[in-house]
Parts: C-alpha cells; sequence; structure tokens
C-alpha cells in the first residue's frame, strides 16, 4: 500500500518546495507534486520540514553505552538498542558504526574486550526487525597498534563492512599537535606523572616507527583489492593529502588545518569534518573550525561523530550563522556521504530513491526537534 505525505516543506537537492510526496509500497519515492493532497489517510506534516534522512559514516556513539564508565561493560544486546533508538531519535536512518581496530591508548586489554563484543552485537541485532537505523561498519585502524592487521583481515571480507579509515594518533603529530590537548585527553580518567606522561610520548613515536607504514600498506593493498572506500585521517600537512591521494584515498577524514582541507579539494579527495565541531563553534583539540573550512567551500560531509544530535544541528547552524541554503546544507549530511561509500539509492529526496524521511520542526530559533521518522516508507520513530 502507498503512503502519502502532505503539507510539508519538502527540502530537495536544490530547492524547498511546499507539497505532497508519495511513496509506493516497495518503500521508495514514486511521486511528488507541489499543493496539498487530498488523499485522506495522508500523513499531515502541518508545515514541518520534510528532508532526506541522514547520512552517518563516522559515529562512536556505541561505545559509550557499552562503556559508560571506565572499567564497566554494558550487555552488547541492550546497548546496541540504546544506541539504535538514540541514532534515529535524532534523525539517522542510515548509519556506519565505527569501530576502532587497534588503539593508541594504554587501557588496550579494555578495548579489546568492547571491540569484539561491539562487533558481535552489531553483527548479530542489525538484521532484526526491531532493528531501525540501517548499519554498515566502518573499520577505523590505529596503525600504530600491532594488532591492527590483524583485527582488519579477521572482519574486512564482512558484508557490513562498507568503508575503512587509516589513522595515527601519534602525540605531537596530526589530531594530537597540541601536546597540552593530548594531555588534557589522556588524563580525562586520572593524572600522569611527568615520567609517565614522558614515557607515553616515547612509546608512542616508537610504535609509529615500528608500525605504522607497514600496516597502513597492508591495509590499502587490501582496501584496493576489494574496492572498499578508504578515509584518511585527521591530516596536517599538504604532504598528508598527498600521499593519502597517491595511494588511491578518496575522503579526507577530519582534516586538521584549512590548508590540508584546501588541498584536498585541489586533488579531489571529499572532505569531512565533525558537527560536534560546528555546533561548539571549534574543535575540542584546538585544530581548525569546521565553520571555516565551510566558509571557505571546502565542507563536503559531516559526522556527528560521538554525539549524534549533532547532525542536524549543525544543519540549521551553517543555514543560520553561514547563510548556507537549506537544501546544501541538508546534502553533507544526507546525500554527499551517501555517495562517497557509493550508497546512491538514498540521500535525497527524488523519485525512485528510497523513503528514508525525518519530519524536523523548529520552535523560533532553538535546536530541531525531530519529530517522525521513515526508513523506506515505514516509520521507525
Amino acid at each position: 500500500m502507498q503512503t502519502v505525505f502532505t503539507n510539508a516543506m519538502m527540502v530537495m537537492p536544490n530547492e524547498v518546495i511546499y507539497g505532497s510526496l508519495v511513496v509506493n509500497p516497495d518503500g521508495q519515492i514514486s511521486d511528488i507534486q507541489p499543493g496539498l493532497s487530498s488523499v485522506r489517510d495522508a500523513v499531515d506534516c502541518e508545515g514541518d520540514w520534510l528532508m532526506p534522512g541522514l547520512v552517518e559514516l563516522h559515529t562512536d556513539n556505541l561505545e559509550k553505552h557499552m562503556m559508560p564508565r571506565p572499567g564497566v561493560f554494558w550487555p552488547g544486546t541492550s546497548a546496541f538498542f540504546i544506541h539504535d533508538a538514540q541514532l534515529v531519535a535524532a534523525g539517522i536512518t542510515t548509519v556506519f558504526d565505527a569501530v576502532v581496530l587497534g588503539d593508541e591508548s594504554q587501557d588496550r586489554n579494555a578495548r579489546g574486550k568492547f571491540l569484539k563484543a561491539s562487533l558481535e552485537a552489531i553483527e548479530t541485532l542489525s538484521a532484526l526487525p526491531t532493528t531501525r537505523a540501517h548499519h554498515f561498519l566502518h573499520l577505523r585502524c590505529e596503525l600504530t597498534n600491532p594488532d591492527a592487521c590483524e583485527y582488519f583481515q579477521k572482519w574486512v571480507d564482512h558484508t557490513m563492512v562498507r568503508l575503512v579509515s587509516v589513522m595515527d594518533h601519534t602525540p605531537g603529530q596530526r589530531q594530537w599537535r597540541d601536546l597540552s590537548k593530548y594531555r588534557q585527553y589522556m588524563e580525562r580518567h586520572g593524572r600522569f606523572s611527568e615520567e609517565q606522561f614522558e614515557k607515553l610520548l616515547t612509546d608512542g613515536l616508537s610504535a609509529q616507527a615500528i608500525y605504522a607504514q607497514q600496516q597502513r600498506d597492508r591495509i590499502l593493498k587490501e582496501c584496493r583489492d576489494r574496492q572498499l572506500p578508504v578515509a584518511s585521517h585527521d591530516d596536517t600537512d599538504i604532504d598528508h593529502v598527498e600521499q593519502a591521494h597517491s595511494e588511491g584515498i578518496a575522503i579526507s577524514e577530519f582534516p586538521t588545518t584549512l590548508e590540508a582541507a584546501q588541498r584536498a579539494r585541489d586533488l579531489g579527495l571529499k572532505n569531512i569534518m565533525g558537527a560536534p565541531n560546528i555546533v561548539l563553534g571549534g574543535s575540542h583539540s584546538g585544530n581548525v573550525s569546521a565553520k571555516d573550512v565551510a566558509r571557505a567551500g571546502l565542507l563536503d560531509g559531516l559526522s556527528s561523530d560521538y554525539v549524534p544530535s549533532s547532525l542536524l544541528d549543525a544543519v540549521f547552524r551553517l543555514v543560520d550563522e553561514l547563510e548556507i541554503s537549506v537544501p546544501a546544507a541538508t546534502q553533507v549530511v544526507t546525500r554527499n556521504p551517501a555517495d562517497m561509500v557509493g550508497l546512491t539509492d538514498r540521500g535525497s529526496i527524488s523519485l525512485g530513491k528510497r523513503a528514508d524521511l525525518i519530519r524536523v520542526r523548529r520552535l523560533s530559533a532553538s535546536t530541531p526537534i525531530v519529530r517522525q521518522v521513515w526508513r523506506q516508507g515505514v516509520r521507525v520513530c
């Protein structure tokens, strides 16, 4: 049976149309018309925005539900379904759960336990009819960890894997150029003595020298063989971007300087920035402001990273503060990220696309509120 939506401000790829939309029984958009529909059972959107469901390529949100406090491991089933519900409540209908393969932190045993439990939960539960968002896997490969390739080989051929990123969080470089910010982050669960902190720095540089390049080469070859999209991470210098381009990497995820973002654009890489950076007005690591990247016309996509609600909030901040049109701002959280990973069936309100839709209302100039969510025409929130 078809579903009709009416009385909606529909955010199309290049314009906003007040009107009605029809979803066919296969969950695809089959008709778009200006004006009200006369169908008696139509969904009345009451003049709210009707937008494409948001596409999230990198979220760590599951981790905080599985490890709500240091040393506390929550049951995977409960954690996954709360994570899934929170994403959909934020308007996210397609999500790439980002799992870290190897970790630069000192608590590697705890992270390894989390990795196994989270992957098992995502694999087992994402296909159930009770799951609301469409889940994929994003393998984040921490190149300085000796186990990164081992984890990668185990999971790379899983059907859910649709994105890989290569990361190097060695202190003093990339995201952590500012060692004071690095220390602040690492001490969030307890302080280090000067000797302990110096050892942390020394060990990080040593691990990078031993493991980073050899694991990067191996992982990138495996991705090229499988035609998997790959993102670089925290590109800072022009050399970082040029290396990524020479390796066939297509996405620059969270560039830390405007120069890196500009060089990525020059070479055809797509820039993804953090939506929390937009909402908070800057980077928590002291890196480039995502708003400055947007002002320079270099912003291709946004990721909610650790706050799911930041995606939609960031859209309207781009509209209000940078005077970017609603359709253009919407594309950085819908069509653009979908296209980056080859999901051409979604990401816009267009004929033939999946009816992944969100109904959004703004109260005055406040944060946007997600009122209803549909995935392939079926209401999930």
